[in-house]
Order: C-alpha cells, then structure tokens, then sequence
C-alpha cells in the first residue's frame, strides 16, 4: 500500500484534475473525499489539499498506477461530462505514469459502452494486462 505522502499526492493530483475546468462541482467533491477516506486521509488534510501544494510521487507498483488511472476515468465521469479537455488531461496523466498509451486510448474509448462510462474493474485490468503481454 501507498506511504502517507504517496497517498497525499494522489489526492493532490485528482484534485487538481477536477479543478480542469476551473470548477468543482459537487459530486467530484463528494467523490475525491470518499476517496480520501478510502485512503484513510483525514477530511482537515484533505480540505488542506484544495490549498497547498504536495509533492508529486508516482505510484511504483503498475496495480497502483492502474488503480489511479481508474480513480481518475470515474472521476472524470462522475458528473456525466466529459471534454476534449479532461481526456486530453487523462491521457497525459497516463502517459506521465508510464502507462502503454494504446491501453489509455482503449480504456477511454470503451468507457462509452457502459452505464454512466463506469468501466468495471475486471474489464479495465484486462485491457492493462493484454498491453502489457
């Protein structure tokens, strides 16, 4: 599992994810919060984050990587709008993290195919690991 810092930095990153747009609406807030708490980062800290910045850490594992990519596509989805904007920002993120760009290109293109573009977690590890094969 992810250090303290690792943890802060991946909130930091969604945080500054949602805020693409220049806003954040509440269901990104209602969504990087329980993600906070998933996390197991105190909502003080967490409210801090909107604030000050933190260090980037990229996760190490390629699981941990993944689990941040997928954290970033549902909250991408969250509020059922997405724009060339944030997509282009997610692939960069991906990329960032040193994830095959074909397996980024297919995970945003299939997320269209199912209810509220919430790509399951066994169909998304299955397009990371035939990429990475």
């Amino acid at each position: 599992m992810s250090t303290y810092q690792e943890k802060l930095s991946i909130l930091s990153e969604m945080i500054s994810f949602a805020r693409v747009d220049n806003i954040i609406k509440d269901e990104e807030y209602i969504f990087l919060r329980s993600v906070a708490q998933q996390l197991d980062v105190d909502e003080e800290t967490f409210d801090s984050l909107f604030d000050r910045k933190v260090e980037h850490v990229i996760p190490k594992s390629d699981a941990e990587r993944i689990l941040q990519f997928h954290r970033l596509v549902l909250l991408m989805n969250v509020d059922n709008k997405q724009d060339l904007i944030e997509i282009n920002r997610i692939h960069n993120i991906g990329l960032g993290m040193g994830l095959p760009p074909s397996a980024i290109e297919q995970v945003l293109s299939i997320m269209h195919k199912y209810p509220n573009k919430i790509v399951p977690p066994k169909v998304l590890i299955n397009i990371f690991k035939a990429h990475y094969n």
